[in-house]
C-alpha cells in the first residue's frame, strides 16, 4: 500500500473537509482545483445541497468555481461521516466560540474529534489537521487524547505520528479580501511530531505559495492569536482615542492621516462603532482564558475587550448628542442606519457592533428605527423583525438622523449628504469638514 506521502505527492490522496463555512468552503474549492478528491461534510442539509448544486453562498467563492469543480467531479458535499473512513487527509473546520462571560466553547472541536475517532486504525496513516482557532494547547490537550483513545489492544494504543498523523494550521480568511485569498496567504503548520509537521506541509504546498513549518502545534496555535490580539488592542486603542479626540476637539481622522506620513514605525489603525466577525472580538479572550490557568491575567486583552464592548453605547451617546444639537432627543425619533454588516462589502453580521447598536436604541421610548444594507435584506434583533429599506431621497429625509455605521462601497453617500438633517458618521465616508450637520466618531 503506498505511503501517505507518496498518495499526496501524486494527488492521489482523499481529501475530507469537515465544516463548510467561510474556511471549510474555499480550503475544499482549492484543493478540488489542484486536482484531489475532496468530500465536504457539513451537518446542514442546505449547505450540502447547495455545494452539489454548485451554488456558492460564501462571498469569496464564485458559483463558476464551486460549479467547475463538482461538474467536473473533484468536490462533492454530504452529511454523513462515512466519508471519514475512505479519506486520508481530514481537515476540521468547525466553530470555535465563546459564551456571554467570554469562556471557550469547544464543543464542536470535541464532538467533530469524536466523530473521526472511530476511523483511526493501526497504521492508517490518516492526516487530521485543525484549523479552527483555539487556544495554545487545544490540538494536543483536546484533539490528541480522543484520537489515541481508541484501544487497539489493554496493551497498547494507537499513536500519533505512528499510526496517524495530527497537525494544526489556523486558518487566515479575511472576508471580502480582494487581494489575499487562501492561495496567496502564508499558511503556518505545526505537528504534534515532525513527521505530522511535515506532511502537513506537503499538503498546503499544492494550494499555498508559501508553507511555513514551526515547531509545535502549540506555537501555531498561539500564531494566529497573536495576529488577532495585535488587531483589537490597537482598535481599541484607537476608538479610545477617538473618544478623547472628540472632547479635545480634535479631528482623529485627520490626525491618523498625518500620522501615516511617518515612514516607519507606524501602522494606521482606524475608528469605528466597534470589532465585529469571528475572529477579533472572539480569539484573543480564548488565550485571555487560557492564561489562568497559568496564574497570569493578559491586561491588554481584558482592557481592549472593555473598551471594545463600550463602543456601541458611545456611538448611540454621539447620536443623542447630535440630535439635541437641534433641540430634539432619541425618544420618539426616527433613526435611519446605514449598514449592519462588521465591515464593509461583506454579507457576514457575526457579532457585528452595529446589532449592538440598534438592541441599545430599541431601549428608547417610541424610537422608531430602519437600516439599510445591500447585503442583508431581512435580520431580528430583540424579537423583532427588520428588513432593508430603499435608500431614496423621500426615506432619507424622513430620518431625524442617519447613522452611517458600515461604510459599504455600494451606498450613494452623496444621496445621504444632500438629503439628511442630521448625520452621524462612525467611518469617515463623508469627507467635506465644512458640512455643519455631520458628527464624526
Amino acid at each position: 500500500m503506498p505511503s501517505l506521502e507518496k498518495l499526496i505527492r501524486e494527488k492521489k490522496a482523499k481529501v475530507c473537509v469537515v465544516g463548510l463555512g467561510y474556511v471549510g468552503l474555499p480550503l475544499s474549492v482549492e484543493f478540488a482545483k489542484k486536482g484531489f478528491k475532496v468530500t465536504g461534510l457539513d451537518r446542514y442539509k442546505e449547505k450540502v445541497d447547495s455545494v452539489n448544486k454548485g451554488k456558492s453562498y460564501i462571498l469569496d467563492v464564485s458559483d463558476e468555481k464551486l460549479r467547475k469543480v463538482v461538474k467536473k467531479g473533484n468536490l462533492k458535499a454530504q452529511v454523513s461521516f462515512s466519508a471519514v473512513e475512505d479519506s486520508d487527509i481530514i481537515f476540521l473546520c468547525v466553530p470555535t466560540p465563546i459564551d456571554e462571560y467570554k469562556v471557550p466553547n469547544l464543543q464542536y472541536v470535541e464532538s467533530v474529534s469524536k466523530d473521526v475517532s472511530p476511523f483511526i486504525k493501526k497504521d492508517c496513516e490518516k492526516l487530521i489537521i485543525l484549523e479552527s482557532t483555539t487556544y495554545p494547547g487545544t490540538t494536543e490537550e483536546v484533539i490528541l487524547p480522543i484520537l489515541e483513545g481508541c484501544t487497539i489492544s489493554p496493551q497498547e494504543k494507537f499513536r500519533a505520528g505512528k499510526d496517524f498523523y495530527l497537525a494544526y494550521s489556523a486558518e487566515r480568511v479575511d472576508p471580502g479580501n480582494k487581494i489575499y485569498h487562501t492561495g496567496n496567504v502564508p499558511k503556518v503548520v505545526g505537528g504534534v511530531t515532525k513527521r505530522c509537521t511535515k506532511l502537513a506541509a506537503l499538503i498546503y504546498s499544492f494550494i499555498i505559495s508559501k508553507v511555513v513549518p514551526v515547531s509545535s502545534c502549540r506555537v501555531a496555535e498561539m500564531t494566529k492569536l497573536l495576529e488577532n490580539i495585535f488587531r483589537i488592542v490597537n482598535i481599541s486603542m484607537i476608538n479610545e482615542l477617538a473618544v478623547l479626540c472628540k472632547k479635545m476637539d480634535i479631528d482623529i481622522w485627520e490626525v491618523i492621516k498625518a500620522a501615516e506620513t511617518k515612514p516607519y514605525g507606524f501602522m494606521p489603525f482606524y475608528p469605528g462603532p466597534g470589532i465585529g466577525g469571528h475572529c477579533i472580538p472572539v480569539d484573543p479572550f480564548y488565550l485571555s482564558w487560557k492564561a489562568k490557568e497559568f496564574d497570569f491575567t493578559p491586561r491588554f486583552i481584558e482592557l481592549a475587550g472593555e473598551i471594545n464592548d463600550s463602543m456601541p453605547y458611545y456611538i448611540v451617546k454621539l447620536v443623542d448628542d447630535a440630535l439635541n444639537s437641534k433641540r430634539a432627543s432619541l425618544k420618539a425619533s426616527k433613526i435611519l442606519v446605514i449598514g449592519v454588516t462588521y465591515k464593509k462589502d461583506v454579507m457576514d453580521i457575526r457579532e457585528s457592533p452595529v446589532l449592538k447598536i440598534m438592541k441599545i436604541l430599541l431601549k428608547e421610548e417610541d424610537i422608531r428605527l430602519s437600516y439599510h444594507d445591500p447585503f442583508i435584506s431581512e435580520l431580528t434583533v430583540e424579537e423583532k423583525i427588520f428588513r432593508s429599506s430603499s435608500l431614496t431621497k423621500n426615506s432619507i429625509k424622513k430620518a431625524d438622523c442617519v447613522l452611517i455605521a458600515t461604510d459599504h462601497s455600494n451606498v450613494d453617500y452623496n444621496l445621504i449628504k444632500k438629503n439628511a438633517k442630521l448625520i452621524v458618521d462612525t467611518r469617515n465616508v463623508i469627507k467635506d469638514r465644512n458640512i455643519k450637520n455631520v458628527f464624526r466618531l
